[in-house]
C-alpha cells in the first residue's frame, strides 16, 4: 500500500484528504480506499477535525473502481472480497463529508461522491457509472443511492446505458448542490467545510445521523430517529451554550460536551 495515495492536509477544523494516483486516474484500488478509509477513522477519533473535504486532481476526481483488480477475481473471490466492508467503515465516519469533483467521477468514482454529504463540483466534472459497458454493473452503493438522489427515470437511464452527465445536469438532478468555476472548486468546499466545522460537534453528528435515516428508513421511523436525537443533544454543555450566545449577541464557543 502506497501511502502517497492520499495526500493530508489540515487548516484548522477542516481536513482535505486528495486522491493522488495520477498513473491510474485515481482509480479506487481495494488498497487505496482502505487508506482511504483509515485517514477518516483517524479524524473520526481527532476532535480537532470537524468536517473532511475530499478531493482528487483537476481531470480526474476518480476514474473508478481499478480494473486490473477486478479482472483478477472470478465468483469465489468476489464472495470473500474485503471491498464491501471497507466501503461500510467509509459510510461509518460520523462527521460531514464533502467531495469537491472536478473532472471525472466515474464508477467507484461515482459512487465515493455519492456516498459523500455534500458534493460541490467545477463546470468541468462529469458523473457517470458506465459499468454496463463492461458487463457489470454498480457494486458499491451506485444503484441504491443514485436512484435516491437523482429519481427513477435518470439512475435507470444512467445505470443501463452507462450515459454520463455533466454538471449542470447533475445539479438539476440534486447529484450535487453547487457548480463552481473549476479553480475554485476546492477553495469552495473548504469555505463551506470550515462553516460547518464551526458548529457544535455533537449536533453535527446527531444531524447527519438523522439525514441518514430519511434516506435508509420509514418517514415513522425517522421523525422517531429525529426526536430522540433532538432530546440527547438538550442534555449538552454546546446547546446550553448555543442558546446562550444568541441571547448574548455573541458567537458561541462549543466544546464538544
Amino acid at each position: 500500500m502506497n501511502q502517497d495515495w492520499i495526500l493530508s492536509q489540515q487548516v484548522g477544523r477542516v481536513l482535505t484528504l486528495t486522491l493522488n494516483r495520477p498513473e491510474a486516474r485515481n482509480a479506487l484500488s481495494t488498497d487505496c480506499l482502505a487508506l482511504l478509509v483509515q485517514h477518516l477513522e483517524q479524524a473520526d477519533a481527532d476532535d480537532g477535525v470537524g468536517c473532511v473535504v475530499l478531493t482528487g486532481s483537476a481531470r480526474f476526481f476518480a476514474a473508478g473502481a481499478d480494473l486490473r483488480e477486478l479482472q483478477q477475481q472470478n465468483v469465489a473471490v468476489t464472495l470473500t472480497d474485503r471491498r464491501p466492508q471497507v466501503w461500510r467503515r467509509f459510510c461509518a465516519f460520523s462527521k460531514p463529508v464533502i467531495a469537491a469533483v472536478n473532472g471525472y467521477a466515474l464508477g467507484a468514482g461515482c459512487e465515493l461522491a455519492l456516498a459523500s454529504d455534500i458534493v460541490i463540483c467545477g463546470e468541468n466534472a462529469r458523473f457517470g457509472l458506465p459499468e454496463i459497458t463492461l458487463g457489470l454493473m454498480p457494486g458499491a452503493g451506485g444503484t441504491q443511492r443514485l436512484i435516491r438522489c437523482v429519481g427513477k427515470s435518470l439512475a435507470y437511464r444512467m445505470v443501463l446505458s452507462g450515459e454520463v452527465i455533466d454538471a449542470r445536469q447533475a445539479l438539476v438532478a440534486g447529484l450535487v448542490s453547487e457548480v463552481c468555476v473549476d479553480t475554485l472548486t476546492l477553495e469552495k468546499a473548504q469555505w463551506l467545510a470550515a462553516v460547518i466545522a464551526r458548529q457544535a460537534p455533537l449536533a453535527l453528528r446527531a444531524a447527519k445521523a438523522a439525514l441518514k435515516q430519511a434516506q435508509e428508513t420509514t418517514l415513522e421511523n425517522g421523525l422517531l430517529a429525529e426526536r430522540q436525537l433532538f432530546t440527547v443533544l438538550a442534555g449538552t454543555e454546546d446547546r446550553r451554550e448555543g442558546i446562550a450566545a444568541f441571547f448574548d449577541k455573541r458567537s458561541p464557543e462549543f466544546k464538544g460536551r
